[in-house]
Order: structure tokens, then C-alpha cells, then sequence
């Protein structure tokens, strides 16, 4: 059966039987029938009649989802005479299902985030295990190769992961509402322009990577360590690259409910990643370079097999994914418009940890607080791996209903996802304080730390509860396309309350480490209660007309499947008019 589309509009004029009740019918015979009468024509009479090219090009403009050469058919129905109630003859639906309870609808929502947050979970787990790996390494080379490396890293976060993980979360909701709104093309733009910028913003960072060396010598660092962090950066800068295109890669498919893919490359690189660390350290004897240059050889094989998956999986059809096209170089406004507030958020909250083991310095016993500070902050990083994968299903979620039109959902999906962190943070505070007494023992045995990381625990669980629904909390701005509200809270919490209280507390009383701690729980209190109260008074309605104006797809209504869709309906006539847009068959 060929398919023809005509190049001219055509009125199709349908009056209906005085048998049909409103758009859902019934037989005689009481047998349900399609909830749509252009389902079946042979109820409705009318004609058709072309329309002049011009008005065809009107009512073609007045119609977004025609698009190219498909016909536009204006279909007038005229509604028949208002009937008494005797007239309306009483017609039970058969079969009707009955609608779900709200207790259900949440149950199947916490089946859909869960579902894209465990594998993002065993994914951040595998990249744990993936650092765990390399600082193992780094510590057979002696204290040198371990203390340059670990001073290298934390730059390398502050100057370089930072900046690239912020500014890829801006295409975060540009792809999740783009997914909810069928307009799959926008997907693959959004991913071409996000590797473009991250590729542009690697310039700049390698520069400085590159000019490690007199930088460290110049704030004081001893020359042995700063050469040793030099090497380490110097072999890390292919990683830059090779980051510019995994953090957007991620997205894309997370972005699209395919998170399993995303662990299963994971897990097979790091299969690959021990043997990896063996050949450049041990046989190859490259040291401190060695470690660094299997670090990026891991993301390189994540990127190679993410690829791989892309092309032979097919998904890139209909996005564009791996086909670069000019129109990657226009309208970048709404991504930086997005990626600049993100980039600043992530920082603000990355930042922050490296500012702690500054100041751990320079409190009364310097050498215990800084590593112990280190063994919390590791502690930290994997509790932190479950609100995070949170966030991300919760994001996909609301940003996906949202671009699909339904605020509804969307809500739920935030308040649903905002309830699973509550649940989160309790368990990860009650395993923060049932474990103070034996955690640091598996990293030391010096007296002085282990007590000074006893103290500290609790008060890190606390933290930990008010961290997973700030984390989750993220993830519904994200998906609403908010991204400088969190920017701007995380300034507000971190560095205008947490700051001043944690010196206050660690310098000008006697509570030292533990004062650090409680600065950190003031911030994280206070973020946790200004993004309920952001997240409480948002208009979901507001929100998903802002989804379809981002990916332009300004449609009426929210199922894009569901033919005929009502675009417009023009009042003060004989009679109603509904266009719709119509595709002819023949």
C-alpha cells in the first residue's frame, strides 16, 4: 500500500449520528467501540473540499505537529442538539478498567526510578572500585608516589573533573525532556554540542595541567612533590578528552531509561583495569605515570564500549547519536543557558571538600585531621553513590513526564523519589553510627586518627541524612531545567552558613575536628530545607509548558500516540471546528 501526502489542505465537513454519544460510544447492543469516532467512519456523514494553498499554508502554521509534506485536514463536526436526560440512553461501559489508587500509582512509580537508580548504583560501586585500584597502586610506589599522586587528584577534581561533570548535567534536561516530547533529533543535537563544549572548556584546563609544576612551587610545595604531581597530571591529559565524550555518552543513554548498558561497561572495564595497573606498574615499571595513564585507559574503554553498544544496539537511529551534522554548531543558548548554573552547582559542592582538608591543616594536630579527614571523606564519597544514582532516576523520571506534557506524573515522580532519599538517609546515618568504632581500622592503626574518626562519624550519619534528599532534591531541579536555583542554594548553605560556622566552631572553640563536621551539617541542613520549600511550591503546570517551550514541542496535550490529537478549537461559530492533523493512506 503506497503512501501518498497531498500538498494541499483539504475541509472535511462530518456531521455525527444523533446515536453517538459524546467521543466514547456504545452499541445497541451495549459492545464498547473506539473511544474515537474517526475510528469508525461509517458512523459519521460528511464531504470533503480543498482548501485554497494558501489557506493551506495558514492552517498548516497553525498546527505543530505537521510537519513536511503531511496533509492537513480541517475537520468540522458539528455537535447535534443538547438532549434531556430521558433521551440519553443509560450505557454502561464493558470492560472499563478501573482506574489505579494512588497508593498503586506510587508503588509503580518507585518500580520505574528504582528501576533506572540500582543500575546507576552498581555503576558508581564499579568506579569505586576502580579508584580503590589505583590508590592501592599509588601506595606500593612509597609515600612519595602517594602523597603526589593524592595532591594531584585533588587539583585535578578541583581545576578538571569538576568543571566537566557540572557542565555535562546541562544536557541532562534538554535530552530527558526532549525524550518525554518524542522529539528524539533534539537528543543527539544535545549530545554533539555538549562534547563540543566540553571539548572547548579541556583547553584550558589542559593548559594548566600542563603548567602544574611552577604553580606548586610557587604556593610553597616541597619540589619532590611537586614533580611527582606534575607526572601524574602530564600523563592524565588524554583523559580530558576522553571524559568530554563519557559524561555526555552517560547522559544520553541515561536520559533514555538505559542505565544496564552503562553497568555492564563498567564492570568490563574494570575487569580489564587490574591487569591494566600490573602491565604499566609492574612491568613496565612507569610509576606514578603508570597509575595515571591506567586511569585514562579505563575511561577510554568505557567510552570504546559504550560506542560499540550505541551502534550495534541501533538506538542512535532515531537520535542521531553518532552522526554529527552542522546544525551542532547553532543555537547553543538554551545548553549554556543550563550548563554554566550546573557546572557552578557541582563545583560549589566539590570545592567545599577540598577546602576541609585545607583547613584540617591548620587545626592542633595537622598530621591525624588531615587523614582522617581523608579516610571520612572516602567514607563519604561511597555513601554518597546511592542518593546520587537517586537523582539521577529521579531526574529522568520528572524530566521525561514533564517533556511529555504530564505534570502530574512528574510531580509524582518527585515526590515518590523524594521519600525513597528520606528511606536512604536514614539507613546510610544508622551504618555511619553503628560502624564509628571499627571503620578507620581498616585504613590505620594510629590511636589519634581512629578516635578523632570515631568522633566524627555520627555526625557525618547526620549529614548523610540531610544529604540524600539535598542530593535527590538536585535531581527534580535538574529534570525541571532549575539549574541556578541549586547553584544558588549551594552557595546560600555551603559557603554563606557552613563556612563561617565550621571556622567559627573549629578555631574559636574547643571543639577542633568535630567543629569542621558541624559546620558541614549546618550547610547541609539548611540546603535540605530550602530546596523542600523550592520543590513544595512549584507549579508543575508552569513547569511543563517551560518543558515544551525548551524542546519546542508546544503541543496540547500530553499523549503524542493518541490520534486525532485536538490542536485548536475555534468558539463564537454555528458550530465547533477541531483541526487536527490527519495522515492519508491509499
Amino acid at each position: 500500500m503506497a503512501l501518498m501526502f497531498l500538498q494541499t489542505s483539504t475541509e472535511l465537513s462530518l456531521q455525527r449520528p444523533p446515536k453517538c454519544q459524546q467521543w466514547g460510544m456504545h452499541g445497541e447492543d451495549g459492545a464498547e467501540r473506539s473511544s474515537h469516532p474517526l475510528k469508525h467512519p461509517s458512523l459519521w456523514s460528511g464531504s470533503v473540499k480543498t482548501v485554497p494553498s494558501d489557506a493551506a499554508a495558514v492552517s498548516s502554521r497553525r498546527s505543530p505537529l505537521i510537519r513536511g509534506d503531511l496533509t492537513q485536514l480541517e475537520i468540522v463536526v458539528e455537535k447535534p442538539p443538547a438532549k434531556s436526560q430521558a433521551e440519553v440512553a443509560p450505557a454502561v461501559p464493558v470492560g472499563t478498567p478501573k482506574p489505579l489508587r494512588s497508593a498503586s500509582l506510587a508503588f509503580v512509580e518507585v518500580y520505574s526510578t528504582l528501576s533506572l537508580a540500582l543500575p546507576m548504583a552498581l555503576t558508581g560501586l564499579l568506579l569505586y572500585c576502580r579508584s580503590m585500584v589505583s590508590m592501592l597502586f599509588l601506595g606500593r610506589l612509597g609515600d612519595l608516589a602517594l602523597a603526589g599522586g593524592s595532591l594531584a587528584i585533588g587539583f585535578a577534581n578541583i581545576t578538571g573533573y569538576s568543571v566537566l561533570s557540572g557542565l555535562a548535567m546541562g544536557m541532562e534536561p534538554i535530552c530527558g525532556q526532549a525524550v518525554g516530547a518524542r522529539r528524539h533529533h533534539l537528543v543527539g543535537l544535545a549530545l554533539h554540542r555538549t562534547v563540543l563544549l566540553l571539548l572547548a572548556a579541556s583547553v584550558p584546563i589542559a593548559l594548566l595541567w600542563y603548567y602544574i609544576r611552577p604553580l606548586l612551587l610557587f604556593v610553597g610545595q616541597q619540589p619532590a612533590l611537586a614533580a611527582a604531581a606534575s607526572s601524574y597530571l602530564h600523563a592524565c591529559l588524554p583523559d580530558l578528552i576522553f571524559l568530554s565524550f563519557l559524561h555526555p555518552l552517560r547522559i544520553y543513554l541515561r536520559t533514555q531509561s538505559i542505565t544496564l548498558p552503562l553497568t555492564l561497561c563498567a564492570a568490563l572495564a574494570v575487569v580489564f583495569h587490574l591487569p591494566i595497573n600490573y602491565l604499566l606498574i609492574s612491568v613496565l615499571h612507569l610509576g606514578i605515570r603508570g597509575v595515571a595513564l591506567a586511569s585514562v585507559w579505563f575511561n577510554f574503554n568505557v567510552v570504546l564500549f559504550l560506542i560499540v553498544y550505541i551502534c550495534f544496539s541501533g538506538i542512535h537511529r532515531s537520535t542521531g547519536g553518532l552522526s554529527f551534522s552542522s546544525e551542532c554548531f547553532k543555537e547553543w543558548r538554551s545548553l549554556l543557558h543550563l550548563a554554566v548554573p550546573s557546572c557552578i552547582s557541582v563545583c560549589l559542592e566539590w570545592w567545599w571538600y577540598e577546602i576541609m582538608i585545607i583547613l584540617c591543616g591548620l587545626l592542633l594536630n595537622p598530621e591525624a585531621t588531615v587523614a582522617s579527614m581523608g579516610i571520612l571523606i572516602q567514607t563519604t564519597s561511597l555513601i554518597y553513590i546511592f542518593p546520587s544514582s537517586l537523582s539521577f532516576g529521579v531526574s529522568t523520571r520528572v524530566s521525561n513526564e514533564l517533556g511529555a506534557n504530564r505534570p502530574d506524573r512528574a510531580q509524582r515522580a518527585a515526590a515518590v523519589g523524594l521519600s525513597c532519599s528520606f528511606v536512604l538517609g536514614l539507613i546510610a546515618s544508622g551504618f555511619a553510627f553503628s560502624v564509628r568504632h571499627v571503620w578507620a581500622r581498616m585504613f590505620t592503626g594510629d590511636p589519634a586518627i581512629l578516635e578523632l574518626t570515631a568522633s566524627a562519624l555520627p555526625i557525618l550519619g547526620m549529614c548523610e541524612f540531610g544529604n540524600c534528599p539535598q542530593t535527590t532534591g538536585c535531581g527534580v531541579l535538574r529534570g525541571t531545567a532549575r539549574p541556578k536555583l541549586g547553584a544558588n542554594i549551594n552557595l546560600g548553605s555551603f559557603y554563606v552558613v557552613g563556612m563561617p560556622v565550621a571556622v567559627g566552631l573549629a578555631f574559636w572553640t574547643l571543639l577542633d575536628f568535630k567543629g569542621l563536621w558541624l559546620g558541614l551539617l549546618s550547610a547541609q541542613a539548611t540546603c535540605v530545607v530550602l530546596m523542600l520549600v523550592i520543590i513544595q511550591r512549584t507549579d508543575w503546570d508552569s513547569q511543563a509548558k517551560r518543558a515544551q517551550q525548551l524542546t519546542g514541542a508546544a503541543i496540547d496535550g500530553a499523549d503524542k500516540e493518541a490520534l486525532p490529537r485536538t490542536i485548536n478549537a475555534t468558539e463564537g461559530d454555528e458550530v465547533d471546528t477541531l483541526v487536527v492533523g490527519v495522515k492519508i493512506e491509499y
